[in-house]
């Protein structure tokens, strides 16, 4: 996993938390021969993402988001992973739902300032059985936010993103933004006594450290969170925790040393019913049950 950092981690990875962050190099143009060539196809124009929304956990990052449904009298949400939980990783199989919780996040603005202190009233949900996800419910509403702080809740995307997309990893912990594509998807990712489902594998210029965990990833066409990055082979290892594996529908299993990833994120949107209340028995909604 991407992991929460304490103590000796965090003295480590400070001395390298202010480098660039990594940029994917854009393909160049090639020039047809032909005597007349046809146009080609204008690109999408990506979305300027910022850390606008995002925010800043203890040990970790995430995102203040909304479904396509929410009102702005809703309860907020913050999105992480649920490695991230303050009582612990939860165990293979495990679901919290409407736990108590009265944890703080510090809301941050386009520019990575801190412009608010949130906190939390519960913890909506957090699994770390088939995805990795932490759902916070907060104690202020999308009006007052955007009213006091003048910032905006980040769009749950409510499809799957496509393999090739441009996507941006948005650490609110680093105040630091990674750039890559969607290099493909995971059948099963394996780290540990966990496995996630259909995990999203990024191009390696996303090289994403510890504290990185609960990042909303965002396709740059739409503004829109497609995933939350969650873990990364750090040595080589196969399927030990810090180190995950691939594994295909016929039980191959892949070892990419290096290479991050993220678990998405429109699974989630079905599960929010009226009020922002987390709802596992809507239509559509196939996150694990307590």
């Amino acid at each position: 996993m991407n992991k929460p950092l304490t103590g000796a981690l965090l003295a480590l990875l400070l001395t390298g938390a202010a480098a660039a962050p990594a940029v994917a190099s854009a393909p160049r143009d090639t020039v047809a021969q032909a005597p007349a060539p046809a146009p080609r196809a204008q690109a999408a124009t990506a979305v300027a993402v910022d850390f606008a929304g995002t925010v800043a956990l203890s040990n970790c990052s995430g995102s203040l988001v909304r479904t396509p449904s929410s009102l702005p009298g809703d309860p907020a949400l913050v999105l992480s992973n649920g490695h991230c939980l303050e009582t612990g990783f939860p165990a293979a199989g495990e679901v919290v739902k409407d736990q108590r919780s009265s944890r703080s996040f510090s809301l941050l603005n386009s520019a990575g300032s801190k412009v608010a202190t949130l906190r939390a009233g519960k913890i909506a949900y957090a699994t770390m059985t088939d995805t990795d996800i932490s759902i916070y419910q907060l104690t202020k509403t999308y009006a007052q936010i955007q009213s006091q702080y003048g910032i905006s809740a980040l769009t749950l995307n409510d499809v799957r993103p496509a393999q090739g997309s441009a996507i941006k990893v948005v650490s609110g912990y680093w105040k630091r933004i990674y750039s890559c594509n969607v290099d493909g998807f995971a059948y099963r990712l394996k780290e540990g006594e966990w496995t996630w489902k259909d995990s999203v594998r990024y191009t390696s210029s996303c090289n994403t450290i510890g504290g990185t965990s609960g990042s909303p990833v965002i396709d740059t066409t739409t503004g829109k969170v497609v995933a939350v990055n969650n873990t990364g082979n750090e040595s080589g290892e196969s399927c030990t925790v810090n180190n995950p594996c691939e594994v295909d529908q016929s039980g191959t299993v892949t070892v990419r040393q290096g290479i991050n990833y993220a678990q998405q994120t429109y699974t989630i949107v079905p599960c929010v019913g009226a009020g922002n209340v987390i709802d596992l028995n809507r239509p559509g909604c196939v996150l694990p049950k307590p």
